[in-house]
């Protein structure tokens, strides 16, 4: 059994790593996104160690910017049907945070600059959802901006 549920957790990951990858590339695409960062990606500045460590999945996280800054990141958020409002990372459900707004709010410009957290930055944690369904739940919250 604790082979099973191994094998179980190590396919998740997989389905983690391979929806971030795909949600990655889609979202570097974006007219409305200013920005990806993402291991996986072959711009980052991490992708090296990303293969190296990890064999290039990167992970299951993510952030973007939003253009418009710190209200159209918001905006962004409330408008997601399917993707869960949450700032925790992890689940196996796709969940979003806009973190000017939400777990750094009570920081002004220069503390969330020191921090390393952008007014426009939305945090994906993406999940193991069919990757179509979290694209088109993206592509929905972004037509309202």
């Amino acid at each position: 059994l604790i082979m099973q549920g191994l094998e179980t957790l190590g396919l998740r990951m997989e389905r983690h790593c391979e929806n971030a990858q795909k949600v990655a590339e889609h979202r570097k695409q974006h007219p409305k996104v200013e920005w990806v960062s993402y291991a996986g990606l072959p711009d980052s500045p991490y992708q090296v160690l990303c293969q190296k460590i990890t064999g290039g999945r990167a992970s299951g996280i993510l952030s973007f910017g939003i253009k418009g800054g710190k209200e159209a990141g918001a905006r962004f958020i409330d408008a997601l049907q399917m993707i869960l409002r949450l700032v925790n990372i992890g689940d196996a459900k796709s969940l979003a945070c806009h973190p000017a707004t939400t777990t750094h709010r009570q920081l002004g410009p220069d503390e969330l600059a020191a921090a390393g957290v952008r007014e426009d930055m939305v945090r994906l944690s993406v999940g193991i959802e069919h990757v179509d369904d979290i694209i088109a739940d993206l592509e929905q919250a972004l037509a309202g901006l």
